[in-house]
């Protein structure tokens, strides 16, 4: 028998899947005023496991933001997460169940001021601390099957302050976990605790002090994280 059980996580890495949902490549094409098609291959970026932070642990916007802009934003993004369970390489896609502990909710929190800026890329602004809420429990393979459950097909919704602000279903991934996680392991070995966050459908939106923030994984759970710090987001 599966289970969905509290856990504790130590990965050696996070890797995140960027543009895995067609209506957010629409929704981001607004956000950074250019054309963007749907990936040919997964998109990849770092966060680091500075990053966590569990269920009811507040999400921190730091003050020196304003340095970067007088307004800055800061968002939050709907994922679901897959937590390895064993070191593969190179991992054909039929086989990549094989390689998966479980899954849980994660909230991808991304700067989006230092995002659009940065010559580097996306790392620094999806990497500040706080900015990976991770929970609040790990669903297996085994247990979402014993619910009838299969994780390519889960509702997956964000509430901001209770109003839903993203709703979608895992299976409008543009990439699906297996292939995911095969193209993952084709180019970096995933080891046991490693978390790959498949992306966010669209519905993303600032982050304000006083604000909490819930996402919900049909068959996880609800992870909830108030937001804390001196800034205002417009």
């Amino acid at each position: 028998m599966g289970s969905r059980e509290s856990y504790t996580i130590n990965p050696g890495k996070i890797i995140a899947v960027g543009l895995n949902y067609r209506d957010h490549v629409k929704e981001s094409l607004t956000f950074n005023n250019e054309d963007l098609d749907a990936p040919a291959e997964p998109v990849l970026f770092a966060k680091t496991p500075n990053v966590l932070v569990g269920p009811g642990q507040p999400i921190i916007i730091p003050e020196y933001l304003t340095e970067y802009h007088p307004n800055p934003r800061t968002d939050y993004e709907a994922e679901l997460a897959i937590i390895i369970g064993q070191p593969c390489s190179r991992l054909p896609s039929e086989e990549a169940r094989e390689a998966i502990f479980g899954f849980t909710c994660f909230n991808d929190v991304s700067q989006r001021n230092i995002q659009k800026s940065d010559p580097s890329g996306w790392f620094r602004g999806k990497s500040l601390d706080s900015f990976g809420p991770i929970g609040p429990a790990v669903a297996t393979l085994e247990y979402l099957a014993s619910q009838n459950l299969d994780p390519q097909n889960l509702a997956i919704a964000a509430r901001l302050n209770g109003r839903t602000v993203q709703s979608s279903n895992t299976k409008h991934m543009i990439f699906t976990l297996e292939h995911i996680i095969s193209f993952i392991s084709r180019h970096i070995r995933l080891e046991p605790g490693d978390i790959i966050a498949t992306g966010t459908p669209s519905g993303i939106g600032a982050l304000n002090p006083g604000d909490t923030i819930e996402i919900e994984i049909q068959g996880i759970g609800t992870l909830s994280n108030p937001v804390d710090g001196p800034l205002r987001s417009a």
